[in-house]
């Protein structure tokens, strides 16, 4: 299966992109990944901008939507809200439509319970709206994992997890 992780911080170190390559290492033995986090240099989305002519860096990652089988989005919460850079992506795309129809596994990284479940709802919506098939959702914490050298080791049971979510 061919899976696109796509990072919606807007910190180019951000623990979200470290996440999402402890999943996708975990993943390449049986799939073909792509960890994805350049949206925080999109330019931001207006009706005018749009009318212009869609930005090359947009294009690039539409493609990459439309060739993957599922998209993988994690997200940290803001203000109990996904990231400004997280929504700018879905307002890019919601004209073209890559994400109708398509496969997706939204789920937050916070730091600890109950955090991410506001952006975690916020996002679904947003998903549902551009007519997504969203697989399953999850909430996962920094509480749960282990950072060894500024890499996040997965635990066995995340691993199943995610193991068991992507057999269908």
């Amino acid at each position: 299966m061919k899976i696109l992780c796509i990072s919606g911080s807007a910190s180019k170190a951000s623990s979200n992109v470290k996440f999402l390559k402890a999943i996708a290492e975990h993943l390449s033995e049986n799939h073909t990944i792509e960890v994805y986090e350049g949206l925080y240099n999109f330019p931001l989305f207006t009706p005018e901008r749009l009318n212009a002519g869609m930005p090359e860096q947009i294009n690039l990652l539409r493609d990459r939507i439309v060739n993957a089988d599922l998209v993988i989005f994690s997200t940290p919460e803001y203000n109990h809200n996904i990231p400004a850079v997280l929504k700018n992506m879905l307002e890019w795309l919601t004209d073209s439509g890559e994400l109708f129809g398509k496969k997706v596994l939204p789920i937050t990284f916070t730091p600890k319970a109950p955090r991410g479940e506001h952006a975690l709802q916020s996002f679904q919506m947003s998903l549902k709206a551009q007519k997504a098939s969203i697989i399953s959702e999850a909430n996962f914490y920094k509480t749960d994992i282990e950072f060894v050298d500024d890499l996040i080791i997965l635990p066995d049971d995340i691993k199943l997890m995610f193991d068991g979510l992507l057999d269908f």
